[in-house]
């Protein structure tokens, strides 16, 4: 009896033993990850990961997309783990089927409106009967930030007020030459739209939205996203790359010359006007645990008033413990 009973509980040990190990060969056999991330202002936070600057146990691949619509091609074909989202595309993502989780927000300060030497801006009214140029698409943060103040306004957006979007250094370009009048830009695309021409900032976004909503950060605008399926199979690994990009972020803070002559490799700009462009930005990781209500009133208050720039409001379950 007492034979059959150790051979019993070495049965156990070895099983235990046997799981434990399984478990560990679960995280150790992911060497490497992919992380899509936006060719724009958000290349400086990653600096410190894509130099070498910041180490990880496991290689972090970064490409880098250029449309929202190649972003979702590589998510929908689980060609990538991780990616750097606008947390309005985000949140469109998710109530449009693909399941994504928000590990942090990362990106808070970077939008502004511009304006020619000849046209005047006093308030939203000002820029009914006008054109307003915005990058890429239709839905990305600033476009929905804007069709959401004007709609607030009672100016409706595509009636009252065109829109029209186009590459941001399109936009520019086009600035420079005189033939815009309004444009709703990224740093550092206004430090360049700026450069040379007598044009002014006439709307600073993140203000405009602390008094909307008394955020302490800033407007949520970007952040890292990572597929729930490789979430649930690997934690330890998805914080592993949380992590990076938290000192990533403080490394490219910390060290703002480094963070943009690494960045002025991928991002093809004046190295000074990617320097003169830190003025105007905010870069902070903050874990989604911690901005959920941020993140929430942001998306609340955008579908409330602009319906249609957000298709449904995402649960819990969006935001990674």
């Amino acid at each position: 009896m007492i034979d059959k009973q150790k051979t019993i509980i070495l049965l156990i040990v070895m099983i235990a033993l046997s799981a434990c190990s399984a478990g560990g060969a679960q995280s150790s056999d992911v060497e490497q990850v992919q992380l899509i991330n936006p060719l724009g202002p958000v290349v400086i936070p990653l600096a410190g990961i894509t130099s070498g600057e910041i180490e990880t146990d496991i290689t972090i691949n970064v490409q880098y997309w250029k449309s929202i619509d190649e972003a979702i091609g590589l998510l929908a074909d689980e060609q990538t783990q991780f990616a750097v989202l606008p947390i309005t595309a985000g949140a469109n993502l998710v109530a449009s089927g693909l399941d994504l989780v928000l590990a942090g927000v990362h990106e808070w300060k970077v939008f502004y409106l511009v304006a020619a030497p000849d046209a005047e801006f006093e308030d939203w009214d000002s820029l009914i009967g006008e054109s307003v140029y915005s990058p890429e698409s239709k839905g990305q943060t600033v476009d929905v930030l804007t069709r959401y103040a004007l709609s607030k306004a009672g100016i409706q957006p595509d009636d009252d007020v065109e829109f029209v979007y186009a590459p941001p250094q399109e936009i520019v370009a086009l600035f420079k030459e005189g033939k815009i009048k309004f444009a709703a830009l990224p740093e550092p695309f206004v430090t360049l739209a700026l450069s040379g021409t007598d044009g002014s900032i006439v709307l600073d976004y993140q203000e405009f939205w602390a008094a909307e909503s008394g955020s302490e950060y800033g407007i949520p605008i970007a952040g890292l996203f990572v597929q729930r399926a490789f979430l649930n199979k690997y934690p330890e690994i998805v914080e592993i790359v949380a992590d990076a990009l938290q000192l990533s972020t403080d490394w490219a803070n910390d060290n703002p010359q480094e963070a943009v002559l690494a960045s002025s490799e991928v991002l093809p700009l004046p190295v000074e006007a990617m320097q003169a462009s830190l003025q105007r930005i905010l870069f902070t990781y903050i874990p989604a645990q911690d901005c959920q209500s941020i993140v929430l009133d942001f998306l609340i208050s955008m579908q409330n008033t602009y319906p249609e720039g957000i298709k449904a409001i995402p649960g819990e379950e969006f935001f990674m413990p």
